[in-house]
């Protein structure tokens, strides 16, 4: 799905959140990253399968994708 040089972490990689981000809203607090990621501003997430992975910071800590 990453066509970035060089690739992003894939969705099941420890590090998936650190892809960039390709569409976001952070008016609405999540941002969907190249590797199918839909990151949330709580640092919780959606994964392609659709599995949810809760937040593992606390709230207000801004995401890696909305920088």
């Amino acid at each position: 799905m990453c066509h970035h040089r060089p690739e992003c972490p894939g969705a099941r990689c420890p590090d998936g959140q650190a892809a960039r981000s390709v569409a976001g809203h952070p008016e609405q607090g999540w941002w969907l990253l190249c590797n199918g990621i839909v990151l949330f501003e709580d640092t919780g997430q959606i994964l392609p399968d659709g599995r949810i992975i809760g937040p593992q910071r606390h709230a207000g800590i801004v995401p890696e994708a909305a920088r």
